[in-house]
Parts: structure tokens; sequence; C-alpha cells
């Protein structure tokens, strides 16, 4: 988690609130801390310093993301000073086999490529999320360990897996090479290893090799129908891929400067590529991004719309571009007899994609239908517990409780929610309504204030437009935003 101070000024709502860098600081050095852990920047750390019985190292300078100038960042020592290591249990193992693909490590002497090794990573993932029998962590949850020497018992203990995938990827001019290991987590036993060189343009035949190699290792008896569920459309132009490749860090974060960064790239893999449809779905949710943060310019949401429909023709067979149109079409046309059939199709394909469960379970919660939204998040939490985009199912329960009266339970959902994304302002509106059904209306307002801090536009009204498609959930939020105060 992050921590970071700021000016103070005055709301709409008559007090003092946080406004400034803070909260994109702390917001990137939630990023950048640990699991568990605990990051500062200079300016917290000079005013808590001599105040707080905890240690902490200096980690230097570190360019955080979307921030001009690099920031001094201090670790809490856990364990030392005061500070006590968390005891969080060990997950449980599943009751199926279960596996963590660890980020590889790019030996190509080039920080630049650190793109392409995590986007091959990423494709091994989805890969073996398609196998109906496997249990696979997500990607931004085994993504934490990402140039860290960690044990692999304790990766095991942290993500509840039996094994884990670790490996190397070194490109060098229109040639790869790449290592790959499965390792038993418990016993640190090695199940399978092997090393590919390989043409560049034979990218994707490595990628399906390596899947193969270790689905074969964990069960030999592997049927070939199973196999072959694993395959799934590429783009048939390698430039249009790592376009594809080069959007996705700025694709899922929801703001519109964002957004105006993948934008360009994935026009640019669409003119190389017009029927990929992963790009046509990351555009799409890029174009939605923009069109509600960004001042609402329709011919975004135009846009938004036709490339949901394309990433449908182009992408049947990717749950993740099927997961992303089907929430467009939510947001944007309250369609959700649609959305529901493709996120159902999305789940076929991929029981394991973390974002086809998040964003269904959103959807279900905000039409009623709370115990099945109850348990797509709980799983997907399951699936993947550090993830950057936990707030999506951390809302869907907020949402979920809040309609089941469980106030105390949705006002913890939405804090958890805030602490993956604390500039969300929707979230930390559920987050008011929560508090103010539990009578502790002083933090409700403090609530509320973060809510047109994070975005000065919000109205009750404006919102209703996107999500308020079942009046049964909508207006008991709608009723106690207010009488927060909350502008109409």
């Amino acid at each position: 988690m992050g921590a970071e101070s700021s000016d103070t000024r005055t709301g709409n709502l008559g007090q003092p609130f946080i406004y400034g860098d803070g909260v994109n600081i702390a917001a990137r050095l939630e990023g950048i801390s640990e699991p568990r852990g605990i990051c500062i920047s200079d300016d917290a750390y000079r005013q808590v310093r001599d105040k707080l019985d905890i240690a902490f190292e200096d980690a230097g300078e570190q360019q955080l993301k979307n921030i001009a100038r690099p920031v001094r960042v201090y670790r809490v020592k856990l364990g030392e000073g005061g500070a006590t290591q968390p005891t969080a249990p060990a997950l449980a193992l599943p009751n199926k086999p279960s596996i963590a693909v660890l980020p590889f490590q790019n030996m190509s002497g080039d920080s630049e490529q650190d793109y392409f090794c995590d986007g091959m990573v990423e494709d091994i993932i989805t890969g073996l999320s398609r196998i109906k029998w496997l249990f696979v962590i997500a990607r931004n949850s085994s993504f934490v360990y990402k140039g860290r020497t960690v044990d692999m018992k304790q990766i095991g203990r942290e993500l509840g897996v039996r094994y884990v995938l670790e490996g190397s990827v070194r490109k060098a001019a229109n040639r790869v090479r790449i290592t790959g290991q499965l390792i038993e987590a418990q016993t640190g036993a090695h199940l399978w290893a092997e090393r590919y060189d390989r043409p560049l343009d034979d990218i994707f035949a490595v990628q399906d090799e390596i899947t193969m190699c270790v689905i074969g290792a964990i069960e030999p008896s592997l049927r070939k129908a199973e196999i072959d569920r694993v395959k799934r459309q590429r783009p048939s132009n390698l430039n249009a891929y790592d376009l594809v490749l080069r959007s996705l860090p700025f694709a899922y974060t929801r703001t519109a400067k964002d957004a105006a960064m993948a934008i360009p790239l994935l026009e640019d893999a669409l003119k190389l590529e017009p029927d990929y449809g992963f790009a046509h779905a990351l555009l799409s949710w890029c174009l939605h991004a923009r069109f509600r943060r960004g001042g609402l310019h329709q011919e975004d949401r135009i846009a938004a719309l036709q490339h949901a429909h394309a990433a449908i023709a182009h992408g049947n067979d990717d749950a993740t571009a099927l997961a992303a149109a089907a929430f467009v079409f939510v947001l944007e046309e309250q369609d959700t007899t649609t959305a529901l059939k493709l996120f159902d199709r999305a789940l076929e394909l991929s029981n394991s994609n973390v974002f086809a469960l998040s964003l269904s379970a959103v959807t279900l919660a905000w039409m009623g239908k709370t115990e099945l939204a109850i348990e797509r998040a709980q799983r997907a939490l399951r699936l993947s517990p550090f993830d950057s985009l936990n707030f999506w199912p951390n809302i869907a329960l907020a949402l979920a409780y809040f309609h089941t009266q469980r106030y105390g339970d949705a006002a913890d959902a939405a804090r958890s929610a805030i602490e993956s994304n604390p500039g969300f302002g929707i979230l930390r509106a559920v987050l008011t309504a929560a508090l103010m059904r539990l009578g502790r209306v002083e933090e409700a307002k403090a609530a509320a204030r973060g809510v047109l801090e994070c975005d000065p536009s919000w109205t009750i009204h404006g919102h209703r437009d996107i999500v308020g498609f079942e009046p049964t959930v909508f207006r008991p939020l709608a009723d106690a935003w207010r009488e927060v105060g909350l502008p109409e």
C-alpha cells in the first residue's frame, strides 16, 4: 500500500479535503510495494519518522508512472523497530491442479524489451486458463514477484498453488531464446525444463509448445481435446502484436490520460491487422474510458460500441475480448441481456479468466443478482489475490452487500476497492452510502468529499444514466447520497 501527504482545500460539501498529486502518488506507491508491504513518499516520511516506532528503509528515488519528477521512497521494514510482519494464513490449495506463472526474466540487456517478455507470459497464462480442470493465478497477482528473489515455497503459500512456472527470454535481432521450468512449489522439485532457440516469427508456436509441455507435465493423461482448446486466434502480423503489447500498461487504468496513450497504438495495430479481436476489445475499452472520464464526446462512445461489436466478431474465442466488449455494452447501452450472454461465453472459454469474472460480478450486482455476483467476485479474488484490478470484484461485493443490507461488509469491501484504485469516484460513493446506513455520518461526509475530489463533475443523475437500470438497486444508494449532500 502507498502513503502520501498533500495540500488541503475546501470541497463542494463545505469541508476540507485532501487535494493535489497525493492520490496519484499514493496509487503509484502501492504499485511498487511488495505484497502486504508499505511504501511512503519523502514528504510523508518527514512527517512520521520521529513520531512512530517503525523502522524505514530508503529505497532511493523512483520514477513513478504519470508523476513528472522522481519521488524518494521509503519502505517500512516489517518486523523491525516496532513494526510486525503480517501473519496472513497460507491460502488453501484448490481441489484441482493449480499453477502460477511468474514473470520471465528479460535477458536481452535492454529494459525496453520488458513489455515483450511480459506479453509472452500473459499469453501463456491465457493459454493455461483455457484448460477447464486447471486453476491458474491471474497475471496481476503473479507479477507482484517481478524482479524479486522469492522462495518457491513462499509463493506456493501466498498464492495457494501447487506448481510454479518460471523462465527467461533473450531477444536479439530476429531471433529469440526462451527457457522455462516447471517447479513443484512445496518441494522445489523440477518437473520439466526446456530451452527454445527460434526465429522471432515463430514466437506463437513456442508459446503453445511451452503451454502444452506444462500441461503434459501436470497431467500426463491429458486428452487431445484439451490440447486443442488452448489454441486461440492470434494476429498474423507480429508488428500488430507488438503494438498491442505496448498498449497494455495503459489500457486498463480507467483514466482518460492513459487511454489517450493506448488509443493510437491500438489504432496502428488494427491498420496492420484489421481482424485482431483483442485489439478491437482494448480499443473499445479505452474509447469508453475516454468518453466517460474525458469529456463525454459522443464520437468516442460511438467508436467504443463499434469496436466492441468488432471484438465479438473477430475475437469470439478470446475470453478477455468478450468480457471487455460485454462491459462496454452494459455501461453505454445498458444492454444486460447481451452482456450476460457474452460473459457466459467468456467463462465457458476460460473459467479462470479474472477479467470476465470481475466485470460480470459488477454487472450482476447492479442488476440485483447478489448471490451470483458474490460467488464470481470471491472467485476472482481467490484466483488473483494481489491483482491491481481488484477494485472490480471488491466493488461488486460492496454493491451486493449493500443491496442485502449488510452495510458493514459493504463498507469493508468498498475500502478494499479504494485501496486498489483510490482515484475512482464510484468506489468512494458506495463507501459513502454504506457509512450513512451505518449511522457514521461524519465519516460518510468525508467519503463524499473524496468522491468529488476524484471527479468534480460526479452527480447522482449522471451515474443513474450509466448503471441505474435496476431501480431497486440504484434507488437506496441514491437516497443515501442525497442525504449526505452529494449533488443531484
